[in-house]
């Protein structure tokens, strides 16, 4: 009786420990603290991994964008791609606006950055691109009067769905507070594959769309036409036109540089996609897509 009792016990402490394990969150750093080894860079106008006048660099753990080597901006856009693309997942990160927007950027781009999600890769921009086909969650700093929402959302050649109905707008605001100065933010995206994306800052909720898809935008400008809402010359517009209305589920994220200075740091991913069968070893109770080829037993 006493053996089986023991038995019952041991049972009892190894479902328990399988349980923790299943419930307790990996999250993925996705910057190294130290190099860009895991990224790649793209800069309107430049190949492959030309870090244009320094304007990325690894310093103190953070992912510092400065233009302390440029005279003028002269449509220096850019922006900084993960290695891996993803699907459904968490990504959380603190930014902070810093000094003053270097000479030539555009006026709507002082105190604005943001993070590309859902992205096409960096390989397929076009040489002359500014922007990435992609979903961009926009940080907004405040100037010091009147508000100005961040977490927002802008659609450089894409859509979304909000209260049923297909929006086109380029640049939608949140509901956020106000943030001036050179404060860190902390920021959050929750992002669903193609079913739904929501923007949280400082732990609020403070925007939520559906149907991340290709349309709008520069697919629907002539070849080199040269706005603010269009991304330089692209060359590919007719291959980018013949896609819209296609959800995008999964892409790259990317850092985005457009003229005003800015930090990252703590930029961290929960994969929402695994394995899903409880039976196995890497096993997590908090997926919420299945994919079951990468299941451990």
């Amino acid at each position: 009786m006493r053996y089986s009792f023991f038995i019952f016990l041991l049972f009892i402490c190894y479902a328990c420990q399988n349980l923790n394990t299943a419930n307790k969150e990996k999250w993925i750093a996705l910057y190294n603290g130290k190099d860009f080894s895991d990224w790649t860079i793209k800069f309107a106008n430049q190949d492959l991994n030309v870090n244009y006048l320094n304007t990325f660099r690894a310093q103190d753990s953070m992912i510092r964008i400065v233009y302390d080597d440029y005279d003028t901006f002269d449509d220096a856009y850019a922006h900084m791609y993960y290695k891996t693309p993803f699907s459904y997942y968490k990504l959380r990160f603190d930014y902070r606006f810093t000094g003053e927007q270097v000479k030539g950027g555009e006026n709507w781009n002082t105190r604005n950055s943001g993070i590309m999600l859902h992205s096409q890769s960096a390989e397929s921009n076009d040489y002359g691109q500014y922007f990435p086909v992609s979903i961009e969650i926009q940080l907004l700093g405040g100037l010091n009067a009147g508000e100005r929402t961040t977490g927002n959302v802008c659609t450089p050649g894409t859509a979304l769905v909000i209260d049923g109905k297909v929006d086109y707008r380029h640049c939608i605001n949140s509901n956020s507070k106000t943030y001036h100065g050179d404060k860190w933010v902390r920021a959050e995206v929750v992002v669903l594959g193609g079913e739904s994306i929501a923007h949280l800052i400082e732990n609020d909720t403070v925007l939520k769309y559906q149907l991340p898809q290709i349309g709008g935008g520069f697919t629907n400008s002539k070849l080199g036409e040269k706005d603010w809402i269009s991304s330089g010359v692209v060359e590919s517009v007719d291959t980018w036109t013949a896609q819209a209305g296609k959800i995008l589920t999964k892409g790259y994220i990317s850092l985005q540089a457009e003229s005003h200075p800015i930090d990252f740091k703590n930029i961290k991913l929960l994969n929402l996609c695994g394995c899903k069968d409880p039976k196995a070893e890497n096993y997590k109770s908090y997926y919420l897509k299945s994919d079951n080829q990468k299941c451990i037993y």
